[in-house]
């Protein structure tokens, strides 16, 4: 009954026991799994796992810590990607300030890029957004993606921003920090925002949830980002599950 709605399964991480780990989180309830690309060469992987696997889909996209990697022809190949009935989105995209591992100004002309390239696609954005939200709606605005459809990943932004993104249209997705001892800010956002607009993941191997942070996060912990929702919400555990899944099917038709 789960959708893990962002993972990382191509991930070099899961070279030893891949096979091993999609079994095991299928068997732990994991319905859906939205393996999320991060540049060319993660798209191609990413289709390649999810033909493979009836309830794996992908995404094809430049993440921006691999937005200088990015030429004329890269908008070109992730259009002909994009033709893959299994892939359900373009991301994941954005802007990351923390590490800055592509200069700002080449990370939002690479995003916005990949947003037209989505809308002439009629597909949703899956979008990455570190420590760069005023530009993140700064461009949301100069692009006009009301509507268009798609996810702020691992939300971190404030009430206000959710509520913002929410008029957009846009999901937000929680994941394993929203376990973490003190996490003010996202539990204030999973207490307000609706259920219907919210999605779970992993972002495995990374963002590991308690009771297991500092080891490898894998789909089927996505269960303890539901469970913590519930217990915030004041809701069970069946209904944040079934909700969230119906939530990422509507948003990723599938």
């Amino acid at each position: 009954m789960l959708f893990d709605t962002h993972a990382h399964l191509d991930d070099g991480r899961f070279d030893e026991d891949r096979q091993q780990v999609i079994e095991q989180c299928k068997a732990e309830g994991v319905e859906l799994i939205l393996n999320a690309a991060s540049n060319l060469h993660t798209s191609i992987k990413s289709i390649a796992l999810a033909k493979e696997h009836d309830f794996i889909y992908a995404s094809v996209g430049v993440h921006p810590h691999d937005a200088k990697s990015m030429d004329s022809k890269s908008i070109d190949v992730l259009r002909d990607l994009s033709l893959n009935p299994k892939v359900k989105a373009i991301g994941e995209i954005g802007l990351d300030y923390h590490y800055d591992f592509s200069p700002r100004e080449v990370q939002k002309q690479r995003f916005m890029e990949q947003i037209d390239l989505a809308k002439q696609l009629k597909l949703p954005i899956i979008v990455h957004d570190r420590e760069s939200h005023g530009d993140i709606m700064e461009i949301f605005k100069k692009m006009d993606v009301k509507n268009m459809g798609g996810v702020l990943h691992s939300f971190s932004g404030s009430l206000e921003m959710a509520r913002e993104c929410l008029k957009l249209g846009f999901y937000l997705s929680i994941s394993g920090p929203i376990t973490f001892k003190n996490n003010v800010k996202t539990i204030e956002v999973v207490k307000e925002i609706p259920l219907e607009m919210l999605l779970i993941e992993t972002d495995s191997p990374y963002l590991t949830p308690v009771p297991y942070r500092g080891q490898r996060n894998y789909p089927g912990y996505v269960r303890y980002v539901a469970e913590k929702i519930a217990e915030i919400k004041g809701i069970s555990f069946e209904e944040v599950a079934k909700k969230t899944l119906e939530n990422g099917k509507r948003l990723f038709d599938i």
